[in-house]
């Protein structure tokens, strides 16, 4: 039973696979569909996001207002390397470098807020 499944999923994937190889045009249609995947993928971290900042106000609200900007910097920081991870990231070298050091930047300040914001 679950050949046959296997065997269904590829055939329905090579379905879909020959528009691209063999219409003109079908590497623009699948450029559009994967930019529609991808900011259905960056929506759905930003009603995430609001989730849980929804779901946390309070906390976020007795933070200390220092703690809060470098919260909110490191967040906003994130979001502008992944707007710009194409131009950063396509070539390669000084770009990359920059664009790790800066995630790894905030992931840290985002920890160290959490870190402060649980100790006692």
């Amino acid at each position: 039973m679950a050949v046959l499944r296997t065997i269904r999923n590829v055939a329905i994937i090579a379905l879909l696979a020959v528009p691209v190889a063999f219409v003109p045009g079908g590497g623009n249609v699948a450029s559009a569909v994967l930019v529609t995947l991808g900011m259905a993928f960056l929506a759905s971290l930003a009603v995430a996001g609001r989730q849980i900042y929804r779901e946390n106000r309070l906390t976020f609200d007795s933070l200390p207002d220092d703690q809060r900007a470098v919260l909110f910097g490191a967040v906003g920081v994130i979001v502008l390397m992944i707007a710009g991870a194409g131009k950063l990231l396509g070539g390669g070298g000084l770009g990359a470098v920059i664009w790790v050091t800066l995630m790894a930047c905030a992931v840290i300040a985002i920890v160290g807020v959490w870190m402060r914001a649980h100790s006692y």
